[in-house]
């Protein structure tokens, strides 16, 4: 980069060169993982000493690329898109949201098309209202990426209606005086027995929704709960800047840390707090550059036990000359036990805890697999600015 983008102001000099190396990572390792016999993204890339080989396709996670290569410059971009320049490679997605049936890769596909001004928009936005059920419950991360799509599309069209309902949908969701937004916007999606355990991606991207909404016009109760679950995501790192995966909706706790996944802590995290940021909604400096810093050695997988003994490989997280993130860090355990009996002792009694489980189950596993929506978030987060206009497609 020739110079630093607008977003290292956050960043000191350690974490300015892991960003560095993570986007020079993302741009070599980007392109193995598109599939150009079926002119898709793959849904992963798996790697082992043995092979590394691509497993399914994803619209998806290809509109996530969209928005992050979006940030690059022109000419970098179809090297990234499978050769395709980004009005065609968005046409692509467009087409095939058409007969997509999930509400969040036509929520995405749509963002995608309203964050450059596409010609197409207008279709995209079409199937987006038809397929919405804006009264029904929805998943959270998906009725976030609709306000998010809405919000990037206000400038383009008019969609106020629409977005008056998603807004109000999301925000409804959370429960009265919890600090967090639950995994679905209503009864129904999630069993009973669960229901009170939300994510770190249900956080994220509602955060990252409603500072933007704020942003596109003045909107205070959209920026005060952006604001409420950031803070307490924040108050809740861990030790040494894991972004933790499970939380009660109730009470705000962890029900479960692990695992934790590295886009969480490279982009995830990042970018919706920098949104956050730039929509006036606080400084996370420091939470980011923790969160960052994990990367870099994580203490899972080189503590010692009660014994005094080294537990875990040592392994790392970032292989560059492969272009590969490690995707999580996670206990090993068979049927996610700890997660399960966390579930259930905490519906019984919120903030009860199982802490022989920690012990048994030691978070020193690792799943080799990387898939393109890390680098398409790790971009956004980092190159995207509220402030900065997009060039429009004409």
């Amino acid at each position: 980069m020739t110079s630093a983008p607008a977003r290292y102001v956050h960043l000191d000099g350690e974490t300015a060169e892991l960003t560095n190396r993570l986007i020079a990572l993302a741009t070599r390792g980007l392109p193995d993982m598109y599939r150009a016999e079926s002119d898709e993204f793959a849904f992963t890339r798996i790697f082992a000493p043995e092979q590394t080989y691509l497993s399914g396709t994803s619209l998806r996670y290809a509109a996530i690329v969209a928005l992050g290569v979006t940030w690059l410059p022109a000419a970098q971009q179809p090297a990234l898109l499978g050769g395709h320049e980004l009005e065609k490679f968005v046409s692509l997605l467009i087409e095939r949201q058409a007969s997509s049936g999930n509400l969040g890769d036509i929520a995405l596909v749509a963002w995608s098309a309203a964050q450059i001004g596409h010609p197409m928009l207008s279709e995209a936005l079409r199937r987006l209202h038809e397929f919405d059920r804006r009264t029904a419950p929805e998943y959270v991360v998906e009725a976030a990426w609709v306000v998010s799509a809405l919000a990037a599309a206000r400038t383009h069209a008019d969609v106020e209606e629409h977005l008056a309902q998603a807004r109000l949908r999301l925000l409804a969701s959370v429960r009265p005086g919890s600090p967090l937004f639950p995994h679905a916007t209503g009864p129904g999606l999630v069993k009973p027995y669960r229901d009170h355990v939300a994510c770190f991606a249900d956080q994220v991207y509602p955060i990252q929704a409603l500072a933007r909404l704020h942003h596109t016009a003045d909107d205070p109760a959209a920026l005060k709960a952006a604001r409420t679950a950031a803070e307490q995501i924040c108050r809740l790192q861990g030790p040494d800047g894991q972004w933790w995966w499970h939380y009660d909706a109730r009470t705000g706790d962890v029900v479960e840390g692990y695992p934790v996944y590295t886009v969480h802590q490279h982009a995830m995290g990042p970018m919706a707090l920098l949104d956050l940021t730039d929509a006036g909604g606080g400084d996370y400096a420091e939470p980011i550059r923790k969160g960052l810093r994990w990367l870099l050695g994580p203490a899972e997988l080189s503590e010692n036990d009660e014994h005094g003994e080294t537990v875990g490989n040592g392994e790392p997280m970032l292989l560059d000359e492969q272009g590969l993130t490690v995707r999580k860090v996670f206990r090993g355990d068979p049927r996610k036990v700890v997660r399960a009996a966390r579930t259930l002792a905490t519906r019984a009694k919120p903030g009860l805890d199982v802490p022989l489980l920690d012990r048994v189950y030691q978070p020193t596993s690792l799943d080799r697999e990387c898939r393109p929506y890390e680098f398409g978030w790790l971009y956004f987060a980092w190159l995207a600015q509220l402030d900065e206009p997009i060039e429009v497609i004409r």
